[in-house]
């Protein structure tokens, strides 16, 4: 922190005083007392315009179906078993009559090799995504379709839903090869479950199936969702990432062509993105379905330009993450991954006479997108691997774009082996910007507030490209604010920062929590983007160096039962012992009996077979059973435990207050390649030490665990494993304080992330301000949720009269509160 001399809060006498005119509570509720000092003649961290951004990636629909506004799904017949399981080249549409996709010369082009045949006076009709296709009384639709009919033939589309037709049909007449043809509906009824038909006279042949609303964001044609682009835009982002994430480093490394086998399940790769949409490759998706590419890099750079933030994509570094870990060792694949990130770079950048300025100039956009940062990679866990190609990555840009800042990563987590060797690495070389992901439980962010307190000001700076705490509920947004104003305070460490994911489709979700939801007629900000939103809009140019007073914590040792489980495994486990400290028994079970002194909380099928106690549902996750006495503790317990089958190891837990709140002892987790203690808090869990590694089946593994206090020794076969003293305070009451140079405000930005208010004597030293300030707040119930027809969790405005330099405010419970005070 900035080295300053603090001024002196008012005394708690001073304090009871100055608040003593204040209102009773409406309802009976604890009222704490704090102090904030601030010193606004002392020099805080710049912060950049870039502070603040967006991830994008593909994921719960997030794209198709969602922020690109083609309202048709598999318009181009090309799902396929790669994708899903469950998907067919007809998937989404019905046919009457007689129709057959057809993958032969016949096609539209090499990369757009699925078309439909449809025998005439037959029809096919899609369902397009969600409840079906969204149209608005008194709104155009723009249809298209390439198609080709040798001896001609009528084309009848129409929209429709159960109860008639939403709009006139329209009929198009076909003759020749491929072409394109359009025709404009007008929507006569609102409707959320249209279905597109096309019918025809004659065969004709099928591709590119399209139905775009007229009312796109900006009127672009192939354009985005408006209302989504418009939720990113009301976040003023400082910068947009795309377009992963898992999509960028999984899957084949190949291209899309025949030399590279037609690969369907590859990274994403930039140059499969753009150019005419009908020419676009199509990509199994990692998160289990297609992806048609219609949003790709040009379409990203336009949205990051549109919305005046900074682009910052994402490329291969030819290792394998998200579970899969392989490096690829293809010496000549990895020079033409190193080319395509240059050709990139000219895409961006270069004048409209170059290669691949010309491809950007031809989309429309001869300008430069003004591209300035490249990441290369995303969460590997090999990290030697993946900095030895970085290092090749690194060396061919700067040599030809020496003002292209390079970013790498610290792999998946937020510590453990793979985390600090990552990050020597990156300090070695002198990597510029390092990318921290993390998903962790409210109480960890509301932990580890001082995280960057102790990183190195000399060293690379942070890029924190992916967060979240594990949760849309109101909590999960408290903790993320007072987390976000460790951040602020160290804004000379942390450069960037973006929660993640951004988009979830309600009927399409892989992965929660995140920031914005959506249906195919609505979308509502969740808690956590109301937060977003508050901290993006309100920034400030520095910080104002301040401090508060704490909260009381209530210490004691890690307490709870002890608990086996499985997660989509099956396992054994044998000679569960308990020993008190001074090595006294507690528990003892040999499963020679039967399982009654074992209580089943969780999934799977747990009996007891040849003297072990066994877990046999291959599927099923968190199975977790647990024994023993809550208020345990300082004590040892010894499993032995034997994989039988499955994706991943076993769960040995301690510590178990019930079944939200525990520790385990994650061994071969993340598709067995990683092993970690978690802390489940309200059901979220946090890492507190990981490391790489395997679980082998068939092989019995002795595990003890020795609880002393807050301090925890695990040991695998004898051998320490490793060790964690869980001893952060969880503080409720955060804050920071920053200056906006344009309009000369101070922004006190104050986390209370408890359910009593927070009486608060604020102090601004010698400043001079007006005495009115503007006042937003958020404040909820701890477990309020937004939803499409309720959001409790609202920004209020307001002001407040009577502020001087010395002031007391009370903070609602469970509020974050930002009060812009206008100097004199």
């Amino acid at each position: 922190m900035s080295r300053t001399r603090w001024r002196l809060g008012l005394s708690v006498t001073a304090l009871l005083a100055a608040s003593a005119a204040l209102p009773a509570p409406a309802q009976a509720a604890a009222v704490t007392d704090y102090t904030i000092t601030v010193d606004p003649a002392a020099r805080g961290a710049s912060i950049a315009d870039t502070m603040y951004g967006v991830f994008f990636e593909d994921i719960n629909r997030a794209a198709d179906g969602g922020l690109y506004a083609e309202l048709v799904q598999n318009r181009s017949f090309e799902y396929s078993a790669v994708d899903n399981r469950s998907y067919t080249p007809l998937t989404s549409w019905s046919v009457d009559g007689t129709a057959q996709v057809r993958d032969d010369s016949g096609r539209l082009n090499d990369r757009n090799r699925a078309y439909l045949s449809l025998d005439a006076g037959s029809s096919v009709t899609n369902s397009g995504y969600n409840t079906g296709v969204r149209v608005e009384k008194g709104k155009r639709y723009d249809f298209s379709v390439w198609a080709r009919a040798e001896s001609g033939t009528t084309l009848t589309v129409s929209l429709t839903d159960a109860p008639g037709p939403l709009a006139t049909a329209r009929r198009v007449a076909v003759e020749g090869g491929w072409a394109q043809y359009r025709a404009t509906f007008t929507a006569g009824r609102t409707s959320s479950y249209g279905r597109l038909t096309v019918a025809s006279t004659a065969p004709v042949a099928l591709d590119m199936v399209s139905l775009f609303p007229r009312d796109t964001y900006r009127g672009e044609p192939n354009g985005l969702r408006k209302d989504l682009a418009e939720k990113i835009e009301a976040l003023r982002p400082g910068f947009v990432r795309f377009p992963g994430g898992c999509l960028v480093n999984t899957g084949s490394m190949q291209d899309y062509s025949e030399a590279g086998g037609w690969q369907r399940a590859r990274s994403y790769q930039w140059k499969d993105t753009v150019g005419p949409v009908e020419e676009r490759a199509t990509n199994a998706n990692f998160w289990g379905y297609n992806q048609s590419y219609g949003l790709g890099y040009y379409e990203y750079f336009r949205l990051a330009e549109d919305v005046g933030a900074m682009p910052l994509p994402v490329v291969p570094a030819l290792v394998t993450g998200c579970g899969q870990n392989r490096a690829v060792d293809d010496e000549a694949l990895l020079r033409r991954h190193i080319q395509d990130t240059l050709d990139l770079v000219e895409f961006a950048n270069g004048p409209a006479t170059s290669t691949w300025g010309k491809v950007r100039a031809r989309m429309g956009h001869p300008e430069p997108f003004h591209l300035t940062h490249i990441e290369v990679g995303n969460e590997e866990n090999l990290p030697e691997e993946f900095f030895a190609r970085f290092q090749r990555f690194r060396a061919a840009i700067e040599a030809e774009y020496p003002e292209i800042t390079v970013i790498s990563n610290s792999g998946p987590d937020d510590t453990g082996a793979i985390f600090d060797t990552a990050w020597k690495l990156n300090r070695d070389a002198d990597v510029a910007l390092v990318d921290e992901h993390y998903y962790n439980s409210p109480q960890w962010f509301l932990r580890n507030n001082d995280r960057y307190d102790s990183y190195d000001r000399q060293g690379p700076k942070v890029f924190l490209g992916e967060y979240a705490s594990q949760g849309n509920a109101w909590r999960n947004g408290l903790a993320e604010a007072a987390f976000m104003t460790g951040l602020e305070r160290n804004a000379d460490v942390v450069r960037l920062a973006s929660y993640a994911p951004l988009f979830a489709n309600e009927d399409y979700v892989q992965w929660r929590p995140d920031m914005v939801w959506f249906n195919n007629h609505a979308s509502w900000n969740s808690a956590n983007y109301e937060v977003q939103k508050l901290f993006m809009t309100n920034t400030g140019d520095r910080v104002v160096p301040s401090r508060a007073s704490g909260t009381p914590a209530a210490g004691g040792p890690i307490t709870g039962a002890i608990g086996l489980s499985t997660w989509a495994t099956s396992a054994a486990y044998d000679d569960v012992k308990v020993t008190a400290a001074d090595g006294a028994p507690l528990f003892d079970d040999d499963f020679s009996g039967d399982a009654s002194r074992w209580t089943h909380t969780g999934g799977g099928s747990w009996s007891i077979r040849d003297g072990q106690y066994v877990q046999t549902d291959e599927a099923a996750e968190n199975t977790l059973v647990q024994a023993g006495d809550p208020s345990w503790h300082d004590y040892d317990l010894h499993v032995k435990a034997t994989k039988k089958s499955g994706k991943e190891g076993f769960l040995v837990a301690f510590g178990v207050k019930d079944t939200g709140n525990y520790y385990w002892w994650n061994l071969g987790g993340w598709n067995n390649t990683r092993s970690a203690v978690e802390q489940a808090a309200d059901g979220a869990k946090s890492t507190l030490i990981a490391k790489a590694g395997s679980v082998e089946t068939g092989r019995a593994y002795d595990l003890d665990v020795k609880v002393r206090g807050r301090q925890v020794t695990l040991y695998l076969d004898g051998q320490e494993w490793g060790s964690f003293t869980d001893d952060q305070k969880a503080e409720p009451f955060r804050q920071v304080v920053t200056e906006d140079r344009h309009t000369g405000e101070l922004i006190v930005k104050v986390v209370n992330a408890q359910d009593g208010r927070a009486r608060t004597a604020i102090d601004l030293g010698d400043v001079k301000v007006r005495s009115r300030a503007r006042v937003t707040t958020l404040a909820a119930a701890a477990d309020a949720v937004n939803t499409e027809t309720d959001t409790p969790v609202t920004p209020v405005t307001s002001t407040l009269d009577g502020v001087s330099a010395r002031f007391t405010y009370t903070f609602p419970a469970n509020s974050v509160t930002f009060l812009r005070i206008r100097q004199r």
